[in-house]
């Protein structure tokens, strides 16, 4: 078995390749980068106090999985500190900052099926761990295994660590970037998805707390998220959806397994896209809260974020694919929001860490100022910055075919089916950009044959020409 970090962490299926002894190695992995970062002189953690912050999410053996990272961490000298209970990602990541920890370590598979179990480390300053790091701790792992490591622990689930609760903290870190007063005057009715995760006692505590009438579904514990995986996408928010679109509610909130991503559900039952759920917060922030500076977001995400910084007069910035790529620049200059088209976002004086909780209520929030639904600001938007319709589809190939493809799309296109190619980009993947700010980018997959295929284009018809070019050009 490889200790592999891809964009989120370790992830495998549990009992298979997730085992109580792979997690120790992994733990093991960890803990000797922290020591040797203690011992360096030249690190930001030299001598600091070695404290690690861990968690886990409402999967099946989630504190066992983390008391065994903990009794790791504790036989190198390190001090662990367990949350009391299933914790959302973004509050692990803001305790890690609060409490100047040396690092934290998640055990969750966010919105994987439920046959996954994951681990995830993050750094100091609460964000997720860059490839230099994950790099050494995968090194470490590899040189381990050939010196035949073992660990002999306690019986499971019985090593005593401190734990703690970290919501107290968080709540108050909202209530510094959230305006809870205007959802308060609102008197709103809100439909929470809680699928299942860690977003239970948060997102819908928060909310009853500024005086909204929620209706909660699915916030009791079961590590099988009820036979789905849990993501608020469109499909996970049906259910939301259809209580919305009945009038029960004027919005759907929901998160994800580890509530950092989120899922919003229009007035009028409408699943929203989080590229427009991205434009949204940069619009409200900026318009309605006056904050200032840039915004970022990655190769994929939607033009649409572009088109409304252009008209606030604000800079965009564009990264690789990975919250950890978006949060280092968040670190390093004013950001009013970034955020990524698979669901993740995070604001200026937050975590450099995806958080659906915060996300799901400035939605509520902007709601609650304009006394307008997300579906009208949007068309409003649309009447200034022109419409943007996008998709991401999977394209299976042939796995022998893989090389040549990415051959091809690497030396660059003239044109995209009937579409002139204006500009060619590598930051991750391959991305062309096409006249009247149209666009599609391919990556390939790590673990399936197949390219993830994303499309941007100004009308619907012209949607559909580009997924028939981008399906003809793979397949040619």
């Amino acid at each position: 078995m490889i200790i592999k970090f891809g964009t989120s962490g370790w992830r495998g299926i549990i009992a298979r390749d997730f085992t109580f002894d792979n997690v120790r190695l992994a733990a093991q992995g960890i803990a000797q980068y922290l020591r040797a970062e203690l011992a360096n002189p030249e690190s930001g953690l030299f001598e600091r106090h070695p404290l690690v912050i861990i968690g886990y999410d409402t999967r099946f053996l989630g504190r066992e999985f983390s008391l065994a990272v903990a009794e790791v961490l504790a036989a190198n000298g390190l001090e662990p500190l367990l949350c009391d209970r299933p914790t959302p990602t973004p509050v692990i990541s803001h305790t890690i900052r609060s409490r100047k920890a040396i690092g934290g370590i998640n055990l969750t598979a966010s919105h994987n099926p439920a046959e996954y179990q994951g681990l995830k480390f993050s750094t100091s300053n609460g964000a997720p761990a860059h490839p230099e790091v994950t790099r050494q701790i995968e090194t470490n792992c590899a040189q381990l295994m050939e010196r035949q490591w073992a660990f002999k622990g306690a019986v499971i689930g019985t090593f005593k660590c401190k734990t703690f609760d970290p919501q107290p903290a968080y709540f108050k870190q909202l209530n510094k970037l959230v305006d809870f007063a205007a959802i308060r005057r609102a008197k709103m009715k809100i439909a929470v998805e809680l699928m299942y995760g860690t977003g239970r006692g948060y997102l819908d505590a928060l909310l009853a707390k500024a005086g909204a009438k929620i209706t909660v579904f699915h916030d009791e514990l079961n590590p099988l998220f009820g036979g789905h995986h849990p993501e608020p996408d469109a499909h996970g928010m049906e259910a939301v959806s259809k209580f919305v679109r009945s009038g029960k509610a004027q919005i759907g909130l929901g998160l994800d397994g580890d509530a950092d991503r989120f899922g919003i559900v229009d007035k009028d039952g409408t699943w929203l896209t989080p590229n427009q759920i991205l434009a949204l917060a940069l619009y409200h922030l900026k318009k309605n809260r006056g904050w200032t500076g840039a915004v970022v977001r990655t190769v994929p995400t939607s033009h649409q974020v572009d088109a409304v910084a252009a008209m606030l007069g604000v800079k965009v910035h564009e990264t690789p694919v990975g919250f950890k790529y978006i949060g280092a620049l968040m670190e390093s200059e004013p950001i009013i929001v970034g955020g990524e088209e698979s669901g993740g976002l995070s604001v200026k004086g937050h975590v450099p860490e995806k958080d659906g909780i915060l996300a799901c209520l400035l939605m509520a929030e902007l709601v609650a100022t304009e006394r307008k639904s997300l579906g009208q600001i949007l068309k409003e938007l649309a009447k200034q910055c022109g419409e943007f319709h996008s998709e991401r589809i999977n394209i299976p190939i042939q796995p022998a075919s893989k090389d040549a493809i990415m051959a091809k799309l690497g030396a660059g296109l003239e044109s995209v089916g009937e579409f002139k190619v204006e500009k060619f980009i590598t930051t991750d993947g391959f991305k062309f950009l096409l006249p009247n700010h149209e666009w599609v980018a391919f990556r390939a997959s790590g673990t399936e044959p197949l390219f993830r295929c994303y499309i941007e284009a100004k009308s619907v018809a012209n949607l559909k020409k580009l997924r028939v070019a981008c399906k003809a050009l793979l397949a040619g």
